[in-house]
């Protein structure tokens, strides 16, 4: 069992030892703020040593203004007697210490946790004590994790070649986009794009120059868009989803006629075409239309069929398929009520 020293006995240590040893700023001032206490932790980021600091007043001991709101949580401490933490979170680098020590500190300020307790002295004045903790790393490993975290959630909503959102992050956004618009009716245009004979693309020139199109496709479509709200996405292979909120029908047709132009004037040869020795695209289109009673659930599924219905038209052109046309499963009626045209080379 260990013996526990009589108060009459010497201790085998001083004070000043175990304050100037510990990994901890250890400062003490009395009711008026005059330092009592300044261990060699502060004096080695503080860049001032303790026998000039001891006596004087705190506010200016450091070479640094301390700011007002730290002032005011000792003076809150000392009137009150109760404990305050200054966290990271809300106060960074309460005061002037930085990495390194006294003989080369860095101009960088510490990240710093801040503790201030009371003590009661013997004639019943009240001093602080001020505990400084260095939370430079944890700030650190908190960018890190941030920072990591962050990748995560982009590798798990981005199309890790083309660099467009993938098709789980525009079926998520594609939902709250329904909702507003039915809310609010408010119209909503879809597009389907496909590259046209890209099996063949890649057949022919190989896989990575089939990447490499795909790369420069998808640059072209998001150059297109001018909104925050607008989405464009890679909905699988050589397929691409945009979604426009409150683009009208007769916009979006012109909108999709944008779209199939930016591909075409890129010129990227393809002589496995059995449409023009150039990359082209067919593209369908469907629109929530402002205040309709449609099942606006089935968008998807309206642009998607004009999608099929423009490669069954030849190819290399835009078709808009009414959704109410669409819904009512007026096949027969579908060329007629919808709008496409074809392009020559």
């Amino acid at each position: 069992m260990t013996a526990v020293p009589q108060a009459n006995q010497a201790m085998p240590f001083s004070l000043d030892g175990i304050v100037n040893t510990i990994n901890l700023g250890i400062i003490i001032i009395d009711a008026d703020e005059n330092i009592l206490l300044w261990n060699d932790w502060v004096a080695r980021h503080s860049g001032v040593v303790a026998g000039t600091a001891l006596g004087q007043q705190l506010s200016g001991a450091f070479k640094e203004t301390i700011s007002p709101a730290f002032l005011s949580a000792v003076r809150n401490t000392l009137r009150y007697g109760l404990p305050v933490v200054l966290s990271n979170a809300l106060h960074r680098t309460p005061l002037p210490l930085y990495q390194g020590n006294n003989a080369q500190l860095e101009m960088v300020r510490m990240h710093q946790a801040v503790t201030l307790t009371a003590i009661t002295n013997t004639d019943t004045t009240r001093s602080c004590l001020i505990q400084i903790s260095d939370s430079s790393n944890s700030i650190k490993r908190e960018k890190m994790l941030r920072s990591y975290s962050e990748i995560l959630k982009k590798e798990a909503t981005t199309d890790s070649l083309t660099g467009l959102y993938n098709r789980r992050f525009f079926d998520e956004h594609y939902k709250i986009a329904l909702g507003q618009s039915s809310r609010q009716k408010l119209p909503l245009s879809v597009f389907m794009l496909d590259i046209d004979f890209f099996k063949d693309y890649n057949d022919f020139y190989g896989h990575p120059a089939g990447d490499r199109t795909l790369i420069k496709v998808a640059g072209a479509l998001k150059a297109q868009l001018s909104r925050a709200s607008d989405v464009v996405a890679r909905y699988g292979g050589e397929e691409f989803i945009l979604m426009l909120p409150t683009m009208q029908e007769e916009k979006a047709i012109e909108f999709g006629e944008r779209l199939r132009l930016a591909i075409w004037n890129m010129a990227i040869p393809h002589l496995r075409s059995k449409i023009c020795q150039q990359i082209s695209v067919s593209i369908g289109i469907s629109t929530y239309p402002q205040d309709s009673n449609d099942d606006i659930s089935a968008l998807i599924q309206a642009a998607d069929t004009a999608l099929y219905k423009a490669k069954q038209l030849g190819r290399n052109q835009v078709f808009f398929l009414p959704l109410s046309t669409f819904v009512a499963r007026d096949v027969h009626d579908m060329q007629a009520d919808s709008k496409s045209e074809k392009h020559a080379c």
